[in-house]
């Protein structure tokens, strides 16, 4: 649910869209964007979090933005709801994000709900995700979930990204802001007490989602405008030209890495399936020996990243906007006097 900053930062994002969309450098997917599929199913409302499910095939999962309780969807290739869930033990203050992992020692699908979203930066004293075992069989159920929370080293923040490296199991949040950050969880997480977040590589300007590549060999930010790929060091490899929608809110990859999935909020939003760039499609599996050497983003990498992506024509872009937002406010306070 959006606050007043939110609606702000959403009015910048639609003006700077509106007049400046095609000034940001971005490289462009290979041809075949198409739109896999329209959610069908009235409850899906505000679509933020999408995963493709890692056990049934031809099944991906999403959840509103808010909601008076935690509930989740799995949806076919048509888009037609397969399932809802209700999560036991698990709020709903303000979900954004979620990811789909396997466990490696049993094979089960792992899914994975981040309750981070944060409109007043620094209203809720921590934030939380939750983790819950993917059902075996789609069927309407209530599932357990276990309780992570999460406090940033630096201060509390607005945030839509979450993803999990599939190789170390490394979680990472994304913040939604003008020169945003990925944030590293601890290698093991605790149930017990809370987890600490620290900065480890820049994000591009107000991220609204994140998700890693099925081999690990790469992850992407989602932006109101574009999308990023980067190496799992922080570098980015380029930026992917996305369908023009509404409000921009989730992106993952699709099972075979090949391709992004993107999608929107509002009733009966597209999923679009959007091919990657061939540099960036995944040539080969990584042995085992490779993916435990794998780098990941460091303190290093966040220093150099210099705000991951904030270029001299993004701060012009958003001058343009915030010009042109400035006006627009001012006209709605005088007419609402």
């Amino acid at each position: 649910m959006a606050g007043v900053g939110d609606v702000v930062i959403r009015v910048l994002a639609v003006a700077a869209a509106t007049c400046c969309l095609a000034a940001v450098p971005a490289h462009a997917a290979d041809d075949g964007t198409e739109k896999l599929f329209t959610f069908k199913d009235p409850g899906i409302t505000e679509s933020s979090g999408l995963a493709v499910s890692p056990t049934h095939d031809g099944v991906y999962y999403t959840h509103n933005d808010s909601a008076a309780a935690p509930t989740f969807y799995a949806v076919d290739a048509n888009g037609r709801t397969r399932a809802t869930y209700q999560v036991r033990g698990a709020q709903a203050r303000d979900w954004e994000a979620m990811a789909a992992t396997k466990d490696a020692a049993t094979g089960r699908g792992v899914l994975w709900f981040a309750d981070i979203g944060d409109n007043l930066d620094g209203a809720w004293p921590d934030i939380s995700i939750y983790k819950v075992m993917e059902p075996r069989t789609l069927g309407d159920a209530t599932l357990p979930a276990t309780r992570y929370r999460f406090r940033y080293a630096d201060g509390a923040r607005n945030a839509e990204g979450m993803m999990i490296n599939p190789k170390t199991g490394r979680l990472y949040v994304v913040s939604k802001e003008f020169a945003g950050s990925v944030y590293a969880a601890p290698k093991k997480l605790r149930a017990d007490r809370t987890n600490i977040l620290r900065k480890v590589a820049g994000a591009p300007i107000m991220a609204t989602d994140a998700a890693y590549a099925p081999d690990g060999s790469s992850y992407v930010i989602r932006t109101y405008f574009s999308a990023t790929l980067y190496k799992p060091s922080g570098e980015s490899i380029s930026r992917v030209t996305m369908p023009e929608l509404k409000q921009a809110e989730s992106i993952t990859y699709t099972s075979d890495g090949t391709a992004l999935l993107t999608g929107t909020e509002g009733p009966k939003s597209p999923v679009y399936r959007v091919p990657l760039p061939a540099r960036a499609k995944p040539t080969a599996t990584p042995s085992p020996a490779s993916a435990e050497t794998t780098p990941e983003p460091s303190p290093q990498a966040a220093a150099d990243s210099g705000g991951g992506g904030l270029t001299a024509k993004d701060v012009l872009i958003w001058l343009a906007a915030a010009a042109m937002a400035t006006g627009v406010i001012t006209f709605i306070a005088r007419r609402t006097r």
